[in-house]
């Protein structure tokens, strides 16, 4: 073992992790929860899309300044780290190793599951699917964890592969549509069913998973080529690029097929929209595509979850860092740190299933785990935007005050939409959080704190 990362991915891999892993399962998954949340009322469903989008553009950006700035080991980590201090970076990588990266990953392996049931014609949470699952769960971590290099370049193909049902859907589904009239039907009927509580921010919360995993990028900067350049430009990008395909195809499903079709279809809906506009087998090889979708998305998230334990061992903290901290001399891939991420994603895979897919297992600690540690991310987020106004002086006010400001707004309004939306679900969370950041407190090496 050695304990350095080489210098091993470029700007197209960087862009491909953002754009790919962001892009994937969570708009096919969530496109009807959003439909669902408002009732059927698709301008204020594009609304929730362009106000999710709103907030990762905002989010990315600042992290894009941060970027230019400071480049060690883990991102996002690093920056939580020099702007907030060594204790709080610490606890945060330990959140990202524990429960972000992992609960992520598992949910994206059985999205990616579940879509290939819905083309088999399999219950989406029964054993083929559960097992199917857990196959592409130990496949995506031992791509990583053999062939770092393959599994960039695996990144890269499957962004390009995934990006061909989308922009078929927004091209070829918005015309269909103008021409049918469906689009106009969906787009003037309103709201076709009574929703309780704030749609739009039910919604928006909905979209948060979908827009989730472009914070995972950072965690390679210690392994891109001149990442002071190249991160802040695959964040930036990307982001926007992401922002502007999800709403055209949302408009682009507008056109395929009447909103109830959608809202009813549940995890078929994305199935019968492409069949509708491109026949039976042309939307099945589509459908194919959104398998493959997922399993970039799944893949660049797991490129993630390896790296998490590694993040804290680099700094000779938490849990045995001794072991945590070898890097494979012949993979160059942090071989005990990746074994470990794959071991929490499987613990958040088995939750995932007793929480959401079957009888509950755990009673009131039910909860949606593609959700609400995405939430927590953003508050955690709150804490480096104020500093980053205290201490980057030299920066210009546009950097410096304004978009850490609009961070901050960001951040608050996508935690104050998950109360108002989630509720009672959020008090059970944080009592599981606090547990898993006690563990934390416990396992942190305090020798090495400075």
């Amino acid at each position: 073992m050695q304990n350095g990362l080489e210098k091993k991915y470029g700007l197209l891999t960087a862009i491909a992790m953002v754009v790919g892993i962001v892009i994937g399962s969570g708009v096919f998954f969530k496109a009807e929860k959003v439909l669902v949340a408002t009732g059927g009322d698709l301008p204020l469903g594009i609304l929730s899309w362009f106000l999710g989008g709103l907030v990762m553009i905002v989010c990315a950006y600042n992290f894009a300044v941060m970027a230019t700035r400071y480049e060690k080991v883990s991102g996002v980590v690093d920056y939580a780290e020099v702007m907030v201090g060594r204790k709080y970076g610490y606890y945060f990588a330990w959140f990202m190793a524990t429960i972000y990266f992992p609960a992520m990953t598992s949910v994206v392996a059985w999205v990616a599951a579940r879509y290939t049931a819905v083309l088999m014609g399999w219950d989406i949470a029964g054993p083929q699917a559960m097992n199917l699952a857990a196959l592409y769960l130990v496949g995506s971590f031992t791509l990583n964890a053999v062939s770092p290099k393959l599994a960039g370049k695996f990144q890269i193909t499957t962004t390009a592969a995934k990006l061909i049902p989308l922009g078929l859907m927004a091209v070829v589904g918005t015309i269909y549509g103008l021409k049918n009239g469906v689009m106009i039907q969906n787009f003037t009927s309103g709201a076709i069913v009574e929703v309780s509580g704030n749609p739009l921010f039910t919604a928006v919360v909905g979209t948060c998973f979908a827009y989730e995993g472009w914070i995972c990028a950072t965690s390679i900067n210690a392994e891109l080529k001149d990442a002071k350049k190249n991160l802040p430009r695959a964040l930036v990008f990307g982001s926007i690029f992401v922002v502007l395909v999800y709403m055209l195809y949302y408009v682009g499903l507008a056109g395929a097929v009447e909103n109830e079709i959608i809202m009813a279809g549940g995890e078929t809906g994305a199935k019968i929209a492409f069949s509708t506009v491109f026949t039976e087998v042309g939307g099945t090889l589509l459908f194919v595509f959104v398998v493959i979708s997922c399993l970039g998305t799944l893949n660049g998230l797991m490129l993630a979850c390896t790296r998490g334990f590694y993040a804290m061992a680099s700094r000779k903290e938490g849990p045995a860092p001794e072991i945590f901290n070898g890097v494979d001399k012949a993979t160059n891939m942090p071989t005990n740190s990746a074994v470990m991420g794959l071991f929490m994603a499987a613990v958040w895979l088995t939750y995932f299933y007793g929480a959401n897919l079957t009888d509950p297992w755990f009673g009131p600690f039910c909860f949606d785990s593609s959700e609400l540690p995405i939430i927590t991310i953003y508050l955690m987020y709150i804490p480096i935007f104020v500093m980053q106004m205290v201490k980057e002086k030299e920066l210009p006010t546009f950097k410096r005050v304004i978009m850490p400001i609009l961070g901050v707004a960001a951040s608050l309004f996508m935690v104050v939409a998950a109360i108002v939306s989630l509720r009672t679900a959020i008090i059970f969370y944080l009592i599981l959080f606090a547990a898993v950041m006690i563990v934390g407190a416990c396992l942190k090496n305090y020798r090495n704190q400075s």
